[in-house]
């Protein structure tokens, strides 16, 4: 058993903090207090609704219309920088250069609204009241006038779902992981004297094959500033990491996962992270994009659908995805952010987000935890996917490998023809010949929508050849 992780990566942290502190670059986050009843926004409001079943409203997240011109453009392959002139007949703006225009309905399978929030009425309203009382709210970086009681009030709220010390709002989910990745590069520096970190002082970074762009590009930025080592281990491959983690004689250890990996669809494995921590003492940080509000009885994802909240030391997430919203966020301890909020450049030079975005995902966050249907019903979705095609999926995010890019291709404009709206995922998102189509599902998808698919899906690929997961560990770093 390794010494306790949490103690050693506190006693670092701590440290690195004394540093930041005797050179006066210690940063502070000072709230600007915006006083209206905009906060009092809650349960006791009468425009705050919650309900217990889906309403009509909710299916303009997976409804959707594109021009007759996107779709001849979309069948040839065309490509488009998103110029064509899309306007509805109800415009009629001449001088605006607006056209009458044919307009073709799709099912959307594509999105990343996972619960169907973003036309969720209450989050309209907390959206509408925030602006018409403040408009965007103070706009600078967060360090300077951006950061308000809202957005404390929302990390506030986001702490206490993934059941962490505290939490920093950030701009986006990609920044969050640049930011994550940069501070704890910094450790490094730091403890070496502001000076470039000799190999036994640098940080070890452990990350998987798969891990997203943002982690990816953190680290590559980390690297560049010669302050951490990297080692990529096999996808998911618990047997490669820990004896990488056996081989490696640094002391300060971390290892970085996307906790449900967004082009295969697959969970990390949790549990065994959670062993492999506390033999090998490092610092588990993991990305819950897509698995904050959907997964876990609560809501508070994937490490609380394993339950392993507690291995977790830092949890980045974002709130455009099944929050419905926009913006990232990490929760962590106090110290952690201290340290991010004063060393994580894509934190300290983004303006923050304006006002309205915070009240609207600070209401979205309590209306995911009331509306458990939701979760109930992409669950029940991803049982009817399995059902209806046989092929064995564990999560909404239903990833068809098919092989080579045409027929990717080839099989999305079928889908198209058919009212779906799925792209094809094709290098260098994925690797050669492991090109696939991506079924992203909804709480507000329907059981028919489903035998829809399914019928249409039988028509272009081969239920029986078709692989999930189908990465063999192909490394993006």
């Amino acid at each position: 058993m390794a010494e306790n992780p949490t103690a050693c990566w506190d006693s670092w942290v701590r440290e690195a903090l004394a540093t930041l502190h005797s050179l006066k670059v210690l940063r502070s986050l000072r709230p600007i207090c915006l006083r209206d009843s905009s906060l009092q926004f809650g349960l006791h409001d009468a425009a705050f609704q919650v309900f217990d079943e889906m309403q009509y409203w909710d299916r303009s997240s997976v409804e959707v219309e594109i021009s007759e011109n996107t779709f001849s453009r979309w069948m040839h392959d065309t490509p488009s920088a998103g110029d064509e002139i899309v306007c509805s007949a109800a415009g009629g703006d001449d001088e605006a250069g607006a056209s009458y225009e044919k307009f073709k309905k799709l099912i959307l399978f594509s999105g990343n609204d996972y619960l169907g929030l973003s036309s969720h009425p209450t989050i309209g309203k907390a959206v509408a009241k925030a602006a018409l009382e403040h408009g965007m709210g103070p706009r600078g970086s967060a360090l300077i006038c951006g950061y308000t009681n809202y957005h404390r009030l929302l990390e506030l709220s986001l702490a206490d779902l993934k059941k962490k010390e505290d939490c920093l709002l950030c701009p986006t989910g990609f920044a969050a992981n640049m930011a994550v990745m940069i501070a704890i590069g910094s450790i490094g520096t730091l403890l070496a004297g502001n000076r470039i970190p000799s190999e036994d002082e640098k940080i070890a970074v452990f990350s998987d094959a798969l891990n997203h762009a943002s982690i990816i590009d953190g680290i590559r930025l980390a690297e560049r500033q010669k302050s951490v080592k990297v080692y990529i281990y096999r996808h998911c491959d618990m047997s490669h990491l820990n004896k990488l983690l056996s081989n490696c004689r640094m002391r300060k250890k971390v290892v970085v996962t996307d906790s449900l990996f967004s082009m295969d669809g697959d969970y990390a494995p949790m549990v065994e992270l959670a062993d492999l921590r506390k033999k090998h003492g490092f610092l588990l940080v993991i990305d819950d994009a897509h698995g904050t509000f959907v997964c876990g009885a609560n809501g508070g994802g994937v490490a609380e659908e394993f339950n392993c909240e507690k291995d977790v030391d830092i949890c980045i997430g974002t709130l455009s995805k099944a929050a419905g919203c926009h913006g990232g966020f990490i929760a962590c301890s106090k110290r952690w952010k201290l340290l991010i909020q004063s060393r994580g450049r894509s934190f300290i030079f983004s303006t923050s987000a304006p006002v309205p975005v915070a009240a609207a995902a600070h209401a979205a966050v309590k209306v995911a935890k009331l509306e458990t249907w939701r979760r109930e019903a992409i669950w029940n979705r991803v049982k009817d996917f399995h059902l209806l095609t046989g092929i064995p999926v564990t999560s909404h995010i239903i990833s068809l490998v098919v092989g080579s890019e045409d027929k990717a291709l080839q099989a999305s404009r079928y889908l198209l023809q058919s009212g779906f709206h799925v792209t094809a995922i094709r290098p260098p998102t994925v690797p050669p010949n492991s090109c696939r189509l991506r079924v992203a599902l909804s709480a507000v998808h329907t059981r028919q929508d489903l035998e829809n698919l399914a019928t249409a899906l039988s028509r272009c690929i081969n239920f029986q050849d078709t692989r999930i997961y189908g990465c063999n560990g192909y490394a993006r770093l």
